[in-house]
């Protein structure tokens, strides 16, 4: 499993199936809660790397709080705090950090 499909199966099993926690090479993380906003997360961890995952907040302004406002599930996932992906309805978009953080292909 390569790390954009570890980020796709965490988006499926967070945002799609909406399960308690995801599993994740052999291992199971919950899914939280924010206090404020109730955006679900997701901490977790694949090969050395420790990442965050969080739900579309749709009531920012950015382009996707509008395709979250829209209906579409979409997770940003972050490494020590800078965002190096989404997963928008099960695409994979990596930020220009994946290759500034050297994360695998």
């Amino acid at each position: 499993m390569t790390l954009g499909d570890a980020l796709i199966s965490v988006w499926r099993q967070a945002l799609e199936e909406g399960r308690e926690a995801v599993a994740l090479g052999g291992e199971s993380f919950p899914v939280n809660l924010t206090r404020a906003k109730k955006l679900r997360t997701v901490e977790f961890r694949f090969g050395e790397q420790r990442l965050d995952g969080i739900e579309q907040n749709p009531l920012t302004g950015s382009r996707w709080a509008q395709l979250a406002r829209e209906g579409k599930r979409i997770m940003q996932f972050s490494v020590n705090r800078r965002y190096v992906a989404n997963v928008s309805e099960g695409k994979l978009l990596r930020y220009p950090a994946w290759r500034s953080l050297n994360l695998p292909e």
